[in-house]
């Protein structure tokens, strides 16, 4: 498989650890996303590959082209279902896929670097830019915070969806200067994730278009 990938990029980020759960073997494709002079994915070659110019894009081994990560997610999930990222239950996989909307769609989205230019355009100031991306992210923290338990990562003691999503999340906050100190239960999870070896692959430090 062919992963159109960013290393910052929290969504990126949440496929790359998808995979390295299930031990898929994939190649890395990296598209800069600041480079000059408006990033590759707006450059004609990379809108060929998705019209939408955003990463990830996946390039499956039967040679289909899949976007958007919470697509990509469910395609991995149902397409290699031997590492399960979600449980058997019904209601428990609604419960994993809740916590993972609230990051995928309530929370991500309001801090995307088009969301912000927009609000700069729109006459907004940087500190008044700062508190909007604390406001969201805060807000849906303290509200994950709630929803996921007491032991072990999100939902259990092995890794899952709302974990692939978390993660990455909580690196948007550190870069933001965002604290998980109020969120005993997310610290916790963010620790047992930084001690995996699928976690540790996934980290923007370690993908190899990091400057």
């Amino acid at each position: 498989m062919d992963l159109y990938t960013y290393y910052r990029s929290t969504s990126s980020y949440r496929v790359r650890i998808a995979l390295a759960l299930k031990g898929l073997d994939y190649q890395a494709l990296p598209i800069n996303l600041i480079a000059p002079p408006g990033g590759e994915h707006r450059q004609a070659a990379y809108l060929a590959i998705n019209p939408q110019g955003r990463v990830p894009a996946l390039r499956t081994d039967d040679g289909e082209l899949l976007i958007q990560s919470p697509a990509i997610i469910e395609y991995l999930e149902e397409r290699y279902p031997q590492v399960p990222l979600l449980p058997e239950d019904h209601a428990a996989r609604a419960q994993v896929r809740g916590v993972a909307a609230v990051i995928g769609c309530d929370v991500h989205p309001l801090h995307n670097v088009s969301v912000l230019n927009r609000l700069r355009q729109l006459g907004h100031d940087e500190p008044q830019v700062v508190e909007w991306i604390n406001h969201w992210i805060s807000q849906g923290l303290a509200a994950v915070e709630q929803l996921i338990g007491d032991q072990g990562y999100c939902f259990g003691s092995q890794p899952g969806v709302a974990d692939v999503y978390l993660i990455p999340q909580l690196y948007a906050a550190e870069r933001f200067n965002i604290s998980p100190q109020a969120w005993p239960r997310i610290r916790r999870v963010a620790a047992l994730a930084a001690a995996h070896p699928a976690f540790i692959k996934s980290h923007p430090a370690n993908q190899p278009d990091t400057p």
